[in-house]
């Protein structure tokens, strides 16, 4: 099950610094409303944060690993403690030189055991606290690394500026798709070298067919069919930063309602599986990505119990990257997928290495 995951990966250190899930996607699927009760992977924090803005009733964050529960309490105390931009200077969305002044004014905020894990992290601090996990550094290496063999800077900001659907297709077919970016991208992106660098080998156990060749049609949709100038996904791969175009928790008009719920958030460590037997019932699940990390058997089992903890009509949205998850047709007379919402919103998706978005219901 969940916890599939936990017996053959190390989750001690902090994997993914910020949610690499488009909210906008995830909130319009899920619909988080008030009365409504929301279970959240939590990540980096963001996307559980994100819930928050549509006022539910409840919010629980649960989490693997108490890294990334670190991550999420840090975020909290920083929309309690600072001001918007200096939560995006914390996070490293835009240049500073005072993150640890600004870690300093959120650290009464955090529990002994959150303070403890950041004191020890100071340099990371000062990087940006998203900046600071497995999957960024991968990111990390690619910009400032990699890129610079294939295209110049100035070439890279000509990509990032507003252009038509169509001067969007001709500058990347006559600008920016040249053999190198293709023969590098597809070693940096292959299965060993995204193994050994961004994610857990053991996260590819369930993937079948070629993973740089998904990833390479995918990224040629987010330069060409979606608009890269307003995509904080690509724009901070491309540059190591956001500056103003920014997921949906960072955006200034979120914020105050963000911090507004912030009491309405809970967060626990443990297996999801746990966390639905003991957290009563939901209406909204953001599941992530957490069916890739387990067999086709497991997936099924543990959907079963998640649709035991819905109410009727409940949401369960998640991302196929690269194993195929859906919902089993046994499963059928009690959860329905909502296959042309899904396409719908995963064509808009800005998060765009996914190869699938799923949106079931129960009924």
């Amino acid at each position: 099950m969940a916890s599939e995951a936990a017996e053959r990966a190390d989750f001690s250190a902090i994997r993914y610094a910020q949610c690499w899930e488009d909210a906008d996607v995830l909130l319009e699927a899920l619909a988080p409303a008030p009365e409504k009760r929301c279970l959240s992977i939590a990540s980096a924090g963001d996307n559980s944060l994100a819930l928050l803005a549509r006022d539910p009733e409840y919010v629980l964050a649960v989490d693997l690993s108490a890294a990334q529960l670190a991550c999420l309490e840090l975020r909290v105390a920083a929309y309690r403690a600072l001001q918007h931009r200096e939560l995006l200077a914390l996070i490293g969305s835009i240049p500073s030189i005072g993150r640890v002044k600004l870690y300093r004014k959120c650290r009464e905020h955090l529990s002994t055991k959150a303070a403890s894990f950041w004191d020890d992290r100071s340099v990371i601090v000062e990087q940006g606290i998203g900046a600071c996990g497995k999957f960024e550094r991968y990111f990390r290496v690619f910009q400032t690394k990699v890129l610079p063999f294939i295209h110049a800077k100035k070439r890279i900001q000509a990509l990032l500026q507003e252009r038509s659907h169509e001067e969007r297709i001709a500058f990347y077919e006559r600008e920016w798709n040249n053999r190198r970016w293709r023969a590098l991208f597809r070693i940096f992106f292959s299965r060993r070298v995204m193994g050994a660098l961004g994610r857990d080998p053991e996260f590819f156990r369930y993937v079948e067919d070629s993973v740089s060749k998904r990833i390479l049609a995918r990224t040629r949709y987010a330069l060409t069919e979606l608009n890269p100038a307003q995509n904080p996904y690509v724009r901070r791969i491309l540059t190591g930063r956001h500056d103003d175009i920014l997921p949906f928790a960072l955006r200034e008009e979120n914020f105050e309602s963000i911090r507004r719920n912030l009491d309405r958030l809970e967060w626990r460590q443990g297996a999801l599986e746990c966390a639905i037997e003991s957290g009563g019932t939901f209406d909204c699940f953001n599941l992530s990505d957490v069916f890739e990390y387990m067999s086709a058997s497991n997936y099924e089992q543990l959907l079963e119990r998640i649709v035991a903890a819905a109410r009727t009509g409940a949401r369960l949205a998640y991302w196929n990257m690269l194993a195929p998850r859906r919902r089993p047709d046994r499963l059928a007379h009690v959860l329905e997928e909502l296959s042309e919402t899904a396409r719908d919103l995963f064509a808009r998706d800005k998060a765009f290495f996914y190869s699938a978005f799923v949106l079931e219901q129960v009924r």
